[in-house]
């Protein structure tokens, strides 16, 4: 399975293990905090992203235990790319049929159609249980960013 557009998609500093979050808007803030960190958005995306889940709930629970967190193109988006946070403990969404959420992905997107490769990618991985074990278990980054190789 090729997962090079993954792998440029988890730019240096997007990748936090073992956090801890308040509450899922905190949660979002930190996933886009990892955007900010590796230089893909600035932070009145991250600000965006909380929004949307103001706005239109928990929808990007987008399977047992995983979010996508994302908000639309703008201007506050210097690159596609993407982040993950795992949490030290899982936090609930709101989503009943997948919650609680333990990976949170932020996703950034310059326009309509420059991420999609990518999130077919992602699905793959996430298909994948063996891949989504490592995800949950990983103790650094290193072990997540092996998953791309």
């Amino acid at each position: 399975m090729s997962l090079r557009r993954l792998a440029e998609a988890f730019a240096d500093n997007s990748i936090r293990v073992k956090a801890a979050a308040l509450d899922r808007e905190h949660a979002i803030e930190l996933a886009g905090d990892l955007l900010v960190a590796s230089g893909r958005t600035t932070p009145d995306y991250t600000a965006s992203m909380v929004d949307v889940l103001d706005s239109h709930g928990p929808y990007f629970v987008i399977a047992p235990g995983i979010a996508l967190a994302h908000a639309k193109p703008s201007e506050f988006v210097l690159s596609t790319g993407l982040s993950l946070l795992t949490l030290a403990e899982p936090i609930v969404f709101g989503n009943d049929a997948n919650d609680p959420v333990e990976l949170v992905f932020g996703l950034c997107a310059i326009d309509h159609n420059s991420h999609i490769e990518m999130l077919a990618e992602l699905s793959t991985l996430l298909s994948d249980n063996d891949a989504v074990n490592i995800l949950l278990n990983a103790g650094d980054t290193e072990q997540i960013r092996s998953l791309f190789e």
